[in-house]
């Protein structure tokens, strides 16, 4: 998904730059029934980890494009009766958050010249309302050896992060990814925060 939003800002430091367009060039290269087998098989073994099983709360995204899919997730979280909180950018790329009640509880908003985002349509909870979630599904582009994620660079989710971490909150830290999108090494910074682990097809991988 090469667009900009939540995932998106200032430009990354070269070596960030370089993998994230190698990235979002095998993504692009997907087919659309490859993206859908993906998006099953990621939610079923989603659905199996215990931080989702007794989570109350999960904060997650609506992905787009050729990003690892998560609606068929988001539809069985509802199911099990988690309250479901989805993101909406702000114009200074903080988050807001509203809750997901299914596919027509979302709407397709234009932020400036950029492309569509789905967002929640309800009644916006504000910034802090993600430090509830007892889980939270980070969008990514790939996730190394330490559970490092390399994110978009528009520093929305390290807003979230550091939210998190001002309010004392522990939420399950996850990553939706493609198989090949865990890789060995990702460049960090010291405000980078590692996840817990990473779902793909083909599995779930844990860290530390």
């Amino acid at each position: 998904m090469s667009q900009t939003g939540p995932h998106s800002g200032p430009a990354p430091e070269p070596g960030k730059r370089t993998l994230r367009r190698e990235l979002l060039a095998a993504r692009a290269a997907l087919t659309d029934g490859e993206v859908r087998a993906a998006a099953r098989a990621l939610a079923r073994h989603a659905l199996e980890l215990p931080e989702l099983a007794r989570a109350r709360t999960v904060a997650a995204y609506v992905s787009m494009g050729a990003e690892p899919g998560t609606l068929a997730l988001l539809d069985a979280l509802r199911a099990r009766g988690v309250r479901v909180l989805l993101p909406a950018l702000l114009p200074d790329n903080d988050l807001d958050w509203g809750a997901y009640t299914g596919e027509d509880s979302l709407a397709r908003v234009r932020h400036g010249g950029r492309m569509e985002l789905c967002e929640p349509s309800g009644r916006r909870l504000g910034p802090d309302a993600v430090t509830a979630a007892d889980a939270v599904l980070l969008p990514g582009l790939a996730v190394d050896a330490r559970g490092m994620r390399l994110g978009r660079g528009g520093g929305s989710y390290d807003r979230v992060l550091a939210r998190l971490e001002r309010a004392g909150a522990r939420p399950a830290l996850l990553v939706l990814l493609y198989d090949s999108e865990v890789v060995e090494r990702i460049p960090d910074q010291p405000h980078d925060r590692p996840v817990r682990a990473a779902v793909t097809p083909s599995g779930v991988r844990r860290f530390g």
